[in-house]
């Protein structure tokens, strides 16, 4: 029976999906005159303080064990983040970008069966073949190859999908708002440091560019992550797992309305394989089955 609350959360999570995908538009347009490890440093920073704030009680009684675990799949998270935003910088076609990050997505029960052992369902398979053929129809005109970003991109999703398992055992009984702010904290350090040791000390951005980094610590990162968190407490966890696949097709649409980007006929058939690949992996969470 569908109630005003499961109506409620599904808007709430499509909209979480629509500031997530602008943030990729906050984030490609800093990158225009900042370096892009300063910048997602100080994204990261500032949006973990700014949600430090309301969990500061609850981050006091961390105990060392759950500081540990916090600060662990921070540091995943940071890596992960260092991979994406280099991807983003080196990118031609922010959509693409999008469809090759979605990847975790289907990558989350295959890393958990190689690493941890986990049971994966025949679906994850089927999945992983049709996301693969996506993949070559993405990058196939003119002779297979992956560009840098799209290593980037791939490399990110591979550890977002770490960063997954990880926060599933080790932080799942963690408070989630201090989690979050550690997380987001640890992760702007991690892209500080790398600032550090490879780009050149940064200048004082302009204003238009401090107006979308504070877009970008505001509303992709701070306002993204309270309606999240909030949607999920209140939605199904199959209407929220199918319904956060929607952010690479916002990423795209706003990459053509934005940046005037544009993907040939096979590339659109390689982003619908690959988001066809995301629904197959969820597809026992949509019919409300076990996920293993």
């Amino acid at each position: 029976m569908v109630t005003h609350q499961s109506i409620r959360s599904d808007l709430l999570l499509v909209l979480v999906t629509l500031l997530a995908a602008i943030s990729w538009v906050f984030s490609r347009e800093a990158l225009n005159g900042m370096e892009p490890l300063f910048f997602i440093g100080v994204r990261f920073l500032g949006a973990g303080l700014l949600l430090a704030i309301p969990g500061w009680s609850r981050l006091r009684t961390f105990s060392p064990q759950a500081w540990r675990r916090a600060l662990l799949t921070g540091c995943v998270m940071g890596i992960a983040m260092m991979f994406w935003i280099m991807g983003l910088f080196f990118a031609d076609n922010m959509g693409v970008g999008a469809f090759l990050t979605s990847l975790a997505v289907v990558f989350i029960p295959i890393v958990g069966r190689l690493l941890f052992g986990e049971k994966a369902a025949r679906s994850t398979w089927v999945a992983m073949g049709i996301a693969l053929v996506g993949l070559v129809f993405l990058r196939i005109e003119g002779g297979f190859s992956l560009s840098t970003s799209d290593l980037f991109f791939l490399a990110s999703a591979l550890l977002f999908s770490l960063h997954f398992n990880l926060n599933s055992r080790f932080a799942a009984k963690l408070p989630v708002w201090p989690l979050t702010a550690i997380q987001l904290s640890v992760t702007g350090i991690i892209g500080l440091l790398g600032s550090l040791a490879f780009e050149s000390a940064p200048s004082w951005p302009s204003q238009s560019l401090l107006g979308w980094l504070a877009a970008s610590i505001l509303i992709g990162t701070c306002m993204r992550f309270f309606i999240q968190v909030k949607a999920q407490g209140m939605a199904p966890v199959s209407h929220a797992a199918v319904i956060m696949t929607l952010e690479p097709v916002w990423a795209s649409i706003l990459g053509v309305y934005w940046f005037a980007e544009s993907m040939t006929g096979i590339q659109l058939l390689g982003c619908c394989l690959i988001f066809s690949a995301l629904l197959v992996s969820r597809w026992r969470l949509l019919l409300g089955r076990p996920a293993s």
